[in-house]
């Protein structure tokens, strides 16, 4: 099998020969011990669902991670491969999906969930597993506390959120009142909201109204007409792209010309089916901009521009990220003892004990991690949106 595999390949180049034998090892898949052959990463994120449209962009983000990353000799010779769980929209769906690849996986450590609402379902069963966790995409409050093993790589929203805010008053300085819409049974979206709400009082605005819906809601003319009534000069919506979008459209079409803020529920291009035209002008704080100079980013931005024909967007870069911090703590470990040497119980902690340590150059920008798994990271944006005039497609412009 071996021999038929290389000679498909051109050995003018050293890099064909380490590309032939990973698609090999990949192909092996792990056996009873998860150390030998390919090195096994749990990824729990939304495939499914209304959260599919977040989901589906970190897909992106860590399979172009891990054809990066084994593409450099993945750890120190031995790749890596990614074992998919699909999460759904619900805490339920995030539970089975650690399960599966704690169990059944038997993966090193696990990227994810998408929601932050889903991680203080599923993190704790991971951490009392002495597993891993590296959050792509969980900034409520609280989720680094979960336990030893749960940190991550998306900035909590206390961090993110004021920035759009500060953003609109540089926009229009005559913004004196403002109007709050969240989705109430999403954890994150109330633990923003909250953020915004202080943010609001801390500008000296006038929070006129706040108005509470679901993230399985399609019909939002009660609260968006109990939020135009108000009479606001700016509106700010927590909640998911799906709601988010269709709400961002039903505010439109019910005449409300004013400026809009997106939490980072709506920080993705999917949301451009949603709220089409409409979705001009939005604008969404950013932990990621394609721009950063950094070498990695570029690599990135331009495996992601060669794939999906569009910039790479948060969710995806931060995905990719975890990844990476998984692989460059793995090479550490792996220098001192051989990865394969080391029982799975006892590499998940050193694994663990080794990520928090590190400093690491990422599409984000120069990252590392405070002892309890916060993520420290100095960059950070506010993009708005501009819709072309066919009202399919857009971009995230980002504000100087």
């Amino acid at each position: 099998m071996i021999q038929k595999l290389l000679m498909k390949f051109n050995f003018a180049h050293p890099s064909t020969v380490w590309l032939a034998l990973t698609v090999f090892l990949s192909a092996c898949g792990p056996s009873n011990n998860s150390t030998s052959g390919a090195i096994p990463i749990g990824i729990a994120v939304a495939q499914t669902s209304n959260v599919a449209l977040l989901g589906q962009e970190q897909v992106a983000g860590v399979k172009i991670a891990e054809t990066y990353f084994n593409a450099k000799g993945g750890v120190n010779g031995t790749p890596i491969r990614l074992v998919f769980q699909d999460t759904a929209g619900d805490e339920a769906g995030a539970i089975n999906a650690f399960q599966n690849l704690l169990t059944k996986g038997k993966v090193v450590g696990i990227v994810g969930p998408t929601l932050s609402q889903q991680a203080f379902g599923a993190d704790p069963i991971a951490d009392r597993a002495k597993v891993p966790v590296l959050a792509p995409s969980n900034t409520a409050k609280g989720i680094p506390q979960i336990g030893d093993f749960v940190a991550r790589v998306s900035a909590p929203v206390a961090v993110v959120a004021p920035n759009s805010v500060r953003a609109a008053l540089k926009i229009n300085p005559q913004i004196k009142r403002v109007a709050v819409f969240y989705a109430q049974n999403d954890a994150f979206s109330k633990s923003e909201t909250e953020i915004f709400q202080q943010t609001v009082k801390d500008q000296k605005l006038e929070l006129v109204t706040v108005q509470k819906f679901q993230t399985t809601d399609n019909d939002f003319q009660t609260q968006a007409t109990a939020g135009i009534n108000a009479k606001p000069d700016l509106m700010i919506i927590s909640g998911l792209s799906a709601d988010g979008g269709n709400l961002v459209r039903q505010l439109r079409e019910l005449g409300y010309k004013g400026l809009i803020i997106g939490g980072n529920g709506l920080n993705t291009s999917n949301i451009f089916s949603v709220c089409k035209a409409l979705c001009n002008g939005i604008l969404i704080a950013q932990a990621y901009s394609p721009e950063h100079p950094g070498a990695i980013n570029q690599e990135f931005r331009s495996a992601y521009q060669a794939q999906y024909k569009k910039e790479p967007p948060q969710f995806s870069a931060q995905a990719f990220t975890a990844v990476q911090v998984y692989v460059e703590a793995l090479r550490t470990i792996d220098a001192q003892t051989k990865v394969a040497q080391k029982a799975l119980p006892d590499l998940r902690v050193a694994l663990n004990q080794t990520l928090l340590k590190g400093q690491y150059d990422t599409p984000i920008g120069a990252i590392s991690f405070t002892p309890e798994g916060e993520i420290v990271q100095k960059d950070f944006y506010v993009a708005q949106i501009k819709m072309d005039a066919d009202g399919v497609n857009g971009k995230f412009t980002f504000l100087k």
